[in-house]
């Protein structure tokens, strides 16, 4: 087995559909969490996928509403997944291996779950990047099937969406087109180490932060917002050379507009540093 840093290196240079989203959910997890029994969850997301492959022989000819439901019962029922209500902001709550042992996470690290289980199936799945509330989508040739992870699996319905919207955004707010945009499975791994990164900083603990975004970089090598961020951080633990390649890399990806500029002012002050 590769060490899970080259594992993520590796998978960085897989196109989005290819990318198996729950290994890679593992490998970040290992990195995190070294001694962790990475072996045993593995065999559970195996354990997953046959049991889901058993339930969809059964509903080749189901609509898309009852496979929904099909799913939810395997996932949040039988193997009892659901959200930590209790701890949510424990940092457990976003390591696919701790998610697995305990059953409970956080709704980005169930999604994992819930998307290697309806590849296993065979069935179009994706992430949606709700307001403050990563959700599921099952997709049919014509319909989509919303499903809250972080509850069970329950599929949503449209006055559902609204509830959940206006608790975000306001009573006044009202679905609008691109809310249940797909979310790619790089995305979707990005918010799940972005809740990491983001306690990590709040905690004041800058090296684990930005160690953590030096792995996503690892598995999405051209997201330049995360090379904006590691530049940042790297300036502040007084990282010149590292801050600038950073930079660099940023301005190669977007080389224009307002926050280039910024970007090449910052370099330009690093380079200032160098001489």
């Amino acid at each position: 087995m590769l060490d899970p840093r080259d594992a993520l290196d590796a998978i960085g240079q897989l196109p989005d559909p290819e990318i198996d989203i729950a290994d890679a959910a593992l490998q970040l997890a290992r990195v995190d969490q070294p001694d962790a029994d990475w072996l045993a969850a593995r065999d559970h997301l195996s354990e997953v996928a046959r049991a889901v492959a058993a339930l969809a022989d059964t509903l080749t000819d189901a609509d898309l509403p009852t496979r929904a439901i099909a799913l939810s019962g395997l996932l949040g029922g039988r193997f009892g997944y659901k959200g930590d209500t209790e701890t949510y902001d424990d940092p457990k709550n976003a390591n696919l291996i701790h998610v697995v042992q305990r059953r409970r996470g956080l709704p980005v690290a169930l999604g994992v779950i819930w998307l290697h289980a309806a590849r296993a199936a065979g069935w179009d799945g994706h992430g949606v990047d709700f307001p403050a509330h990563f959700l599921v989508s099952l997709s049919g040739d014509t319909t989509q099937a919303i499903l809250d992870v972080f509850n069970g699996g329950t599929p949503l319905s449209v006055r559902d969406l609204r509830s959940l919207l206006r608790r975000v955004e306001g009573e006044k707010a009202e679905l609008r087109p691109g809310l249940l945009r797909p979310m790619s499975a790089r995305r979707v791994l990005l918010r799940l180490q972005n809740n990491i990164m983001t306690r990590r900083l709040q905690a004041d603990d800058h090296d684990g932060a930005l160690a953590c975004a030096e792995d996503m970089l690892r598995f999405a090598p051209d997201h330049a917002e995360l090379w904006r961020q590691a530049a940042a951080m790297n300036q502040r633990l007084d990282r010149v050379g590292a801050a600038l390649r950073c930079c660099d890399r940023f301005l190669a990806l977007v080389p224009d507009g307002d926050v280039a500029s910024e970007v090449r002012a910052l370099a330009g002050s690093l380079r200032s540093r160098l001489n």
